[in-house]
């Protein structure tokens, strides 16, 4: 499958490969380049600590998985003097 690239250096995705990888209007995609090739992933937000994907939660700006938001509410329970 190839496709041109235009005057503005937009290409198309076709709409089979977008229902297969549940590609919808408005979604942000992932650029990624390795030597002369080019990878596009679906964006995710991810853990701002480990990078973990999955079981993400974010509050306002903050974005962590369950494992690194753990590690901080334990880490804020045995350090007290921190909210003061």
């Amino acid at each position: 499958m190839s496709r041109v690239l235009d005057e503005l250096g937009r290409v198309v995705i076709p709409i089979e490969l977008r229902r297969t990888l549940n590609l919808e209007d408005r979604d942000s995609l992932e650029i990624f380049t390795e030597e002369e090739e080019i990878y596009l992933k679906k964006y995710s937000v991810g853990c701002m600590q480990c990078g973990e994907v999955n079981r993400v939660i974010t509050i306002g700006k903050v974005s962590l998985c369950r494992k690194c938001l753990r590690e901080m509410v334990d880490y804020v329970r045995g350090n007290t003097d921190i909210l003061d």
